[in-house]
């Protein structure tokens, strides 16, 4: 990719104890006494202990490439090595192996400069709690070199693009979890930052606020911000991304646009169908149809998948009534995301 913002060539973490994170302070860098990562660092982690112990590793083999201007999303179960990623690529996180750059600077050589061009919004409330609305925002500007009457400026710019300006006085203590994170957004990019990541930031949100926060993420877009997200909303990914990559156990297992990524799934269709009886029993019978390529139990009923969905619907009827099962409902879609996503990771619990 010739305009990548974020590149990465076999990025590699394996924790050799519990995950041990840095800080997020502008001025933070490596812990004093750790070589930066590399060709000679194989193996070895943070506390200089390899994979020699076993532990599989958190984010594997990872190259990857991000155009300037796009937002590009990880989606992957629980454990699946999306907030490592964001860590080493953010320098809280020290890689075991392999190399990252954003803005063309090396993240594990240069910390310190890395931190000039990226902002990091994470799951939890970062805010400093002893500043207000509109001080958080200045002292932000103020790290990042801002001289005081420029920092006050863009501070009150962003409390009104991000529709804060009736808050600017008010402790962030006071404010709600949609307000905070839009504040936490707003001060990500209070230095104008090359990439924007964000860790899952929408999650705990009412769907009013988060549909607020993809129409600000969208103009922020539009203006020409990178972003990085990783997500647990399927509907959320499709709508804001222009590019997926699907995460799990480290590795990445596919990586297109949403459209590509539905089209890859075998069938055209999915068909849901609830009826009386034992599900796994009619999902049994319902993938002996023809045309069926997987049919299983899902919260609604019994999910068939389907190549060529042409009289499709009265054929599987036929085929559970005949097997002796009383259909109740019937509902026909387009392979989603959560398709896509469930045939590649599965549908085990993670912790």
């Amino acid at each position: 990719m010739a305009d990548a913002v974020i590149r990465t060539e076999g990025l590699r973490k394996v924790y050799a104890g519990p995950p041990s994170f840095g800080g997020f302070g502008p001025l933070g860098g490596r812990p004093p006494g750790v070589a930066p990562a590399g060709p000679g660092a194989a193996g070895q982690g943070a506390s200089g202990h390899g994979a020699a112990n076993g532990q599989r590793p958190a984010v594997e083999s990872l190259d990857l490439e991000v155009g300037r201007g796009e937002i590009f999303g990880l989606l992957g179960p629980n454990g699946a090595g999306k907030t490592t990623t964001i860590g080493m690529l953010t320098t809280r996180v020290i890689p075991t192996a392999g190399s990252a750059w954003v803005a063309g600077v090396d993240v594990v050589a240069e910390p310190a400069r890395a931190k000039q061009h990226i902002g990091v919004v994470t799951q939890t409330n970062t805010l400093d709690r002893a500043l207000d609305v509109r001080e958080n925002l200045v002292f932000h500007g103020r790290y990042f070199g801002m001289g005081v009457k420029q920092a006050k400026a863009e501070a009150d710019r962003l409390l009104e693009v991000f529709r804060l300006t009736d808050k600017r006085d008010a402790g962030v203590s006071t404010l709600s979890g949609g307000l905070a994170q839009r504040l936490m957004v707003a001060r990500s990019i209070m230095h104008r930052p090359s990439v924007l990541f964000l860790d899952e930031p929408t999650a705990g949100l009412d769907p009013q606020t988060r549909l607020s926060l993809w129409e600000l993420l969208r103009d922020l877009n539009g203006q020409g911000q990178t972003v990085l997200l990783t997500t647990h909303y399927m509907e959320e990914a499709d709508t804001l991304c222009s590019r997926l990559a699907i995460m799990d156990h480290g590795r990445i297992l596919a990586l297109d646009t949403p459209t590509g990524l539905k089209r890859s799934v075998d069938a055209d269709t999915v068909v849901t169908i609830s009826a009386t009886g034992d599900a796994d029993a009619l999902a049994s019978a319902l993938a002996r149809a023809e045309g069926v390529v997987k049919a299983e139990p899902s919260p609604r009923g019994v999910q068939v998948q389907v190549r060529g969905g042409r009289g499709i619907v009265p054929r599987l009827m036929t085929t559970a009534s005949e097997a002796g099962f009383e259909v109740t409902d019937v509902s026909v879609a387009e392979p989603t995301l959560e398709t896509v996503f469930i045939q590649l990771t599965g549908k085990d619990l993670r912790d």
